[in-house]
């Protein structure tokens, strides 16, 4: 009887590395397709993102590069109904990097601009740049990076389990500490629009978790 059960046992092992092997390639399939579709955007964008350039630092680049991937990927893996299983000390690791690169983009900034400018009007600016006498792009890249460049915060943030006092006073903090240290390191106005705009990503962020999650199972 016990001899009998053995290979019923390996078949069994047997099968399940094939479907981990099936998974794998599949999710290689997936990242492969995803990177070409990146890359691909990414050299359509080229002229209008060299363009931006001029005010921000080259590493603006690869920030652009390395978020336009993973809305892809994960674009992908929702019309395959794919799921990725990610361990969440390589997610804080993925945040510290991406954390780092949004430093360097902040800080260090091309031809070493100086800005020291202060708005506590809220939506001034926003409307200054809606109103069209920005530049277009500018005034695109402005609104639309405030918003999004918080989102990855805002989806680690809803990853523990949090009280809603923890998930507004976080990104008050964190935004307050960044405008101030921008300001008086004359890399960065402190303006009440930008506060208000990156609040506003980290909020997208929350709403945003429940179908980060149907594809990153942490």
């Amino acid at each position: 009887m016990g001899a009998r059960s053995i290979p019923s046992l390996n078949n069994g092992r047997g099968d399940i590395m094939k479907e981990i092997v099936k998974e794998v390639g599949s999710m290689k399939k997936s990242f492969l397709v995803s990177l070409i579709i990146s890359i691909v955007l990414f050299l359509i964008l080229s002229p209008v993102l060299f363009q931006l350039m001029v005010y921000l630092h080259p590493v603006g680049l690869g920030v652009i590069l390395f978020c336009l991937v993973l809305a892809v990927f994960f674009i992908v893996l929702l019309i395959r109904k794919q799921t990725l299983h990610l361990p969440y000390s390589k997610i804080r690791i993925l945040l510290v990097l991406y954390s780092i690169a949004l430093f360097i983009l902040l800080f260090f900034r091309p031809n070493d601009q100086i800005y020291q400018s202060i708005n506590l009007v809220p939506f001034s600016t926003i409307s200054f740049y809606l109103s069209g006498e920005a530049n277009g792009l500018v005034s695109f890249y402005n609104l639309a990076a405030n918003i999004a460049l918080f989102i990855p915060f805002g989806i680690f943030l809803k990853m523990k389990q949090r009280s809603i006092f923890q998930l507004v006073y976080i990104p008050i903090l964190f935004i307050s500490l960044l405008e101030l240290l921008q300001y008086f390191t004359l890399r960065g106005s402190l303006d009440i629009d930008d506060f208000i705009l990156n609040l506003l990503g980290f909020f997208i962020g929350y709403l945003e978790y429940p179908l980060f999650s149907k594809i990153f199972k942490i």
